[in-house]
């Protein structure tokens, strides 16, 4: 087993298999999305031919949806999949959020929030997409003083009561609406069957990973994901690999793989913060170069899917950091003309 080609043909860093901005969010079922502005090239560098209208006309009409939701962090999550996630993901998320609030010393009692609830409905009612600058005007309009931090936990409990979502792409900031005028209902789903399709889109995108792995990056109780890797059956197989149990579908695909290809991948990609171990690709050496222990990740450079440098999206003329003296800055030249035209296009 070549772990890092398997990996690279499973995010579709190579060889990808998708068109649009939306197949890839629903094949990848969810997307980290912290960095507003880099999520885009995220999911984009996964299709056949990135383009940012292609995103923005996605995510506009909600086929795209931007949402906490898992670890209570900013998700991407394709409108098929909005409701069910949200079932099944909702009750560990707000845990996780309501314990952030108490060590940071913050309570809102329930009355609180259904009032204020009841007022960020209204305005995103009212305008259809919304920022927080927009929330905030309506609550002082109302004569109500709140700190920024203390609406953003109104707002994100808003959004894991399926309420908000995300509004319209704006260049720098978030924008909200209404959950049920940016996205159709749909079936309730099963919690069994739910499971099982989370580890099946989990494993099929990200393979191959480990049981720890997506607990991790799932968020939910390791029952609960060894319930879904089991109602796989047979879809799904283990290979041991220097001592570690990992998993892959029967149908993960092995061909495509062209070796001497350069990606820049944003901060919080899925190839990165999509596995809880991630020594594979990310020599430990360099780990603190990529990401701190807080949490914080940076945009790297990848050759032959191993991380291999830092580089700087939001600069006009490229520059790129390397690890060490085995790579220079002109081989990453046609990777990053590759982003440029994604801006542009």
């Amino acid at each position: 087993m070549n772990p890092i080609t398997i990996r690279l043909l499973s995010q579709q860093l190579v060889a990808p298999q998708f068109d649009t901005p939306a197949e890839v969010v629903g094949y990848m079922c969810a997307m980290q999305a912290q960095e507003y502005r880099m999520m885009r090239w995220a999911v984009a560098m996964r299709t056949r031919k990135p383009s940012a209208k292609a995103f923005k006309e996605a995510f506009d009409s909600g086929l795209i949806i931007r949402l906490h939701l898992m670890r209570g962090t900013w998700q991407l999550v394709s409108a098929n999949d909005y409701w069910w996630m949200l079932d099944l993901c909702a009750s560990k998320a707000t845990a996780v959020i309501k314990g952030w609030m108490s060590s940071n010393k913050i309570s809102i009692p329930d009355e609180e929030l259904m009032w204020i609830r009841e007022i960020l409905v209204q305005t995103a009612a009212d305008k259809r997409s919304v920022t927080k600058e927009d929330f905030e005007e309506a609550l002082l309009q109302r004569d109500i003083q709140m700190d920024e931090h203390r609406l953003s936990y109104h707002i994100r409990m808003a959004e894991l009561s399926g309420t908000l979502c995300s509004g319209d792409l704006l260049p720098m900031k978030a924008s909200y609406s209404l959950s049920v005028e940016k996205v159709k209902s749909s079936t309730k789903m099963d919690r069994d069957e739910a499971l099982m399709l989370m580890a099946r889109k989990y494993f099929q995108s990200r393979q191959p990973a480990t049981l720890e792995d997506f607990v991790w990056w799932s968020g939910l109780n390791i029952s609960d994901c060894r319930r879904g890797m089991e109602l796989l059956g047979n879809a799904i197989h283990k290979e041991t690999w220097k001592g570690r149990d990992f998993y892959l579908t029967d149908d993960c695909r092995t061909r495509g793989f062209r070796r001497g290809k350069f990606h820049l991948i944003p901060p919080y990609d899925e190839y990165l913060i999509g596995y809880k171990s991630r020594d594979i690709v990310l020599p430990q050496e360099h780990r603190h170069k990529a990401h701190n222990n807080s949490g914080i990740f940076q945009p790297v450079v990848a050759f032959d899917g191993v991380i291999c440098g830092n580089w700087k999206p939001f600069k006009e003329d490229f520059e790129v950091d390397f690890f060490n003296k085995d790579h220079t800055g002109e081989e990453v030249r046609e990777a990053w003309q590759a982003y440029r035209r994604f801006i542009t296009n």
